[in-house]
């Protein structure tokens, strides 16, 4: 029992200093300068890796985003979208880098081999991102639209609408 209580103790202890920040609208900024990992144990850094395409960033905060980024997902493929988009599972905090082995396989678990390299888990600089477009509503997909210069051109957090894929398939093809 008193295990039990110890483990949740130091889980909520890792876990509870995470920091909260205010949704913001970061359309006409740089994305900042950040690396991850492909699901493919590729070392990436972004938004290096894109300069010079057109890409789309679905960011996610928790487990819970993934239903708000498979719908951005199939909605590009329904539309035929050709524009790259990218996955970043972004997590915050000490406990999640400790374990970042296991949540990578059980993403692998679940996801494709052929889609691994579209998947690009931000640990270490996860508090960068969420302090960068707020973490608010942490279940909302942060979308966003990037110009061949890594300069956000749309930015949306507001769930899955038809209108804002509409949007940004628009903008992105005056790319």
């Amino acid at each position: 029992m008193m295990k039990h209580f110890l483990l949740i103790f130091v889980l909520v202890l890792l876990t509870g200093c995470a920091a909260q920040y205010p949704n913001q609208d970061v359309t006409g900024k740089a994305f900042p300068s950040v690396s991850g990992g492909s699901l493919e144990k590729e070392r990436i850094n972004l938004p290096d890796f894109v300069k010079g395409e057109v890409a789309i960033f679905l960011v996610g905060y928790k487990q819970d985003s993934q239903f708000d980024i498979d719908r951005w997902l199939i909605g590009l493929d329904m539309k035929g979208a050709d524009i790259k988009a990218y996955e970043l599972p972004t997590i915050a905090g000490m406990f999640p880098r400790m374990f970042s082995t296991q949540i990578d396989e059980g993403m692998r678990r679940g996801i494709p081999k052929e889609l691994w390299g579209g998947v690009i888990t931000i640990y270490e600089d996860g508090e960068k991102i969420q302090a960068f477009t707020g973490n608010e509503n942490p279940n909302n997909a942060r979308v966003m639209l990037l110009d061949k210069n890594g300069k956000i051109i749309y930015f949306y957090d507001r769930g899955f609408s038809v209108s804002a894929l509409n949007e940004v398939l628009a903008l992105a093809e005056a790319q």
